[in-house]
């Protein structure tokens, strides 16, 4: 099981909602569970306003009923949940990559292959946790090149929950180069502009990581 700890390093808020988002995604707070505000700023050594300030953040992402002079309740991340993300993640990703090879220029895409090179080293090396950071920025990288600041939101609203399923099925080792070669394939059709390409590649590459995820989820 991946754990998440608190290091200081952002929003004493951000950290503590990080934390039990994870921990609802991957189902160690089983439906209705009530997440006990003193209880958990103790285990993670903060005060009860950042526990507090999470419990709000996960409401807002319908991880948890938050009832003021109740309490929290976590309503649990279903296996339908995450074939909804990635549904709407394919239709975005096939957008996002449309728009960039419309508007980015070549410095940018060669700063993708750039990338890829990176990511390949970490493929060859097993690398599994700088393959991830790798992985995510490679999209991050095609949603700044549609130059939308929409689309980077929309990035951001699903990026935390694809994030949890993704860290298990880059851990099999057997999955890293056809990862690798999948986003090579979305490179050169972006590399050649060749929109239709790009978005097949990139389709083919959000039913293949739905697939590992729905692996990951049965495996749980």
């Amino acid at each position: 099981m991946w754990k998440k700890a608190i290091t200081g390093e952002s929003s004493l808020a951000k950290e503590v909602t990080d934390v039990l988002r994870d921990r609802i995604i991957n189902g160690e707070y089983t439906m209705g569970e009530k997440l006990i505000e003193n209880k958990i700023a103790l285990e993670l050594k903060v005060s009860r306003t950042p526990v507090r300030d999470a419990f709000k953040q996960l409401a807002k992402e319908q991880l948890v009923d938050y009832i003021p002079n109740k309490g929290c309740f976590a309503k649990g991340f279903s296996h339908k949940d995450m074939e909804d993300i990635y549904a709407v993640r394919k239709a975005v990703e096939r957008l996002a990559i449309t728009w960039a090879i419309e508007n980015a220029d070549e410095e940018k895409i060669a700063e993708l292959g750039q990338h890829l090179e990176l990511m390949n080293f970490y493929t060859e090396n097993n690398s599994y946790e700088k393959l991830l950071e790798a992985n995510e920025q490679f999209h991050s990288m095609i949603y700044q090149m549609t130059g939308s600041r929409f689309i980077v939101q929309i990035l951001k609203t699903y990026q935390d929950y694809v994030h949890t399923a993704r860290k298990s099925t880059l851990k099999k080792e057997e999955n890293l180069p056809l990862i690798f070669k999948e986003h090579e394939a979305i490179y050169k059709a972006m590399a050649a502009k060749d929109i239709q390409a790009a978005g097949d590649a990139v389709e083919l590459h959000m039913d293949n990581t739905a697939k590992r995820a729905h692996e990951r989820w049965l495996g749980k």
